[in-house]
C-alpha cells in the first residue's frame, strides 16, 4: 500500500495548503516553486508506478485526489485574488465536482469504479498545471510574455469543457449498457 509513488502523491496532497498559504501571503517565488514541484511530482509518481509495476489501489485514488486538491485550491485562491477570471475558476471547480459526482453515481449503480483518465483529461490536467504556474511566474519571477495568459486561459477552458463532456458521454454509454442488461 505504501510505496514511493504513493508517498509522492501524498506529498503533493500535503503541498496544497502550503501552496495556498504562500499565494495568500504573496510569497510568489516560493509559491511558484512549490506548485511547479508538486506538478512535476504528478508526472514522477505516474512514471515510477508504471516503470516499477508499483500501481496500487490506494495510489489509484490518492493520485487524482492530490491533483484535484492542488489544482482546485490554487485555482480558487488565484481567482479570489483576481489573478484568474472567476468564470474559469467556476468552470474548473464545476468539472471536478461533475467528475466526482459522476464517479460516485457509477460506483453506486455498478458496485465498482474503474476510472481510466481520458487523453483529453490528461491534456486538461497539463493545461491546468501550466496556467497557474505561468501566473505565479509572472507574479514572482516577473516573466511576462504578451498574450500567453489569455491563450492559456482559453486552452484551459476548452480542455475543461471537452474533458467534462467526454466523461459525461462515457458515463452515459456505461449507464445505457447497464440499462440494456
Amino acid at each position: 500500500m505504501i510505496n514511493l509513488p504513493n508517498l509522492i502523491s501524498l506529498a503533493r496532497l500535503l503541498a496544497s495548503p502550503l501552496a495556498v498559504y504562500l499565494i495568500l501571503t504573496e510569497a510568489w517565488v516560493w509559491a511558484f516553486w512549490i506548485f511547479v514541484l508538486a506538478g512535476l511530482s504528478d508526472a514522477l509518481d505516474g512514471f515510477l508506478a508504471k516503470r516499477f509495476n508499483a500501481r496500487t489501489l490506494v495510489g489509484g485514488y490518492l493520485d487524482p485526489l492530490a491533483d484535484k486538491a492542488l489544482l482546485v485550491s490554487v485555482f480558487v485562491v488565484l481567482g479570489y485574488l483576481h489573478h484568474l477570471p472567476n468564470w474559469l475558476v467556476i468552470l474548473v471547480v464545476f468539472r471536478d465536482l461533475l467528475i466526482v459526482g459522476g464517479a460516485l453515481l457509477v460506483h453506486t449503480l455498478t458496485g465498482s469504479l474503474k476510472m481510466r483518465p481520458l487523453m483529453i483529461s490528461k491534456l486538461n490536467t497539463l493545461a491546468q498545471f501550466v496556467l497557474p504556474a505561468y501566473v505565479l511566474a509572472q507574479l514572482g519571477l516577473r516573466a511576462n510574455y504578451e498574450g500567453v495568459v489569455s491563450a492559456l486561459i482559453y486552452l484551459v477552458a476548452a480542455t475543461t469543457v471537452l474533458s467534462g463532456a467526454a466523461y459525461l458521454v462515457s458515463w452515459a454509454r456505461r449507464a445505457a449498457d447497464i440499462e440494456g442488461v
